[in-house]
């Protein structure tokens, strides 16, 4: 239903359109890119087997569940300094080449938030890996390839959160940090 996302720079959008030419080899390029800090479903909404509640009162309700857990929470670091791949991806087409994020802070909040709801099997918890996905399916050749392209490294503050609605690939709402 909606995911917490971290707002990205412009500079991601830079850096992969440099890459262009190299991420060309792949199935499908992300035209959008995203650091997702936590997924959401309609029971950490409305409760397990509970009726799956409108869009716009499952984000009230979500919000506020949210004020709490990131009250306290300081204005935080993010880079990004390479580019590594997943070689069999919790889902969809491998491999998947993606940047690293690096962010203590940003883990130890994934983790307070996974306790309050519950982690997705292979993809949070204890299998989260931060990152900013690039690319996906196509030769493994390919991703090794870019995994040993040096870049510049990407930082920023991040100050506030989003939470995205994937119905409209948007931020539905921002929470302040």
């Amino acid at each position: 239903m909606f995911s917490l996302n971290v707002p990205i720079p412009r500079e991601v959008d830079r850096l992969s359109n440099e890459l262009h030419p190299q991420l060309a080899a792949f199935d499908r390029i992300r035209d959008r890119h995203s650091l997702c800090l936590k997924r959401f479903g309609a029971d950490d909404v409305n409760g397990p087997g509970g009726p799956t509640p409108e869009k716009e009162r499952a984000l009230a309700e979500l919000r506020e569940r949210l004020r709490p857990l990131l009250a306290g929470t300081d204005p935080f670091d993010v880079r990004l300094s390479e580019i590594d791949y997943f070689e069999n991806p919790t889902t969809g087409t491998a491999p998947v080449v993606y940047l690293a994020v690096e962010s203590d802070v940003l883990v130890r909040l994934h983790r307070r938030l996974c306790a309050a709801f519950d982690p997705i099997e292979g993809l949070e918890g204890d299998d989260y890996t931060p990152h900013v996905t690039l690319a996906r399916g196509g030769d493994l050749a390919d991703a090794e390839a870019l995994a040993a392209t040096e870049i510049d490294p990407i930082e920023w503050r991040v100050h506030a959160l989003d939470i995205f609605d994937p119905d409209f690939r948007e931020p539905a709402a921002t929470l302040k940090l």
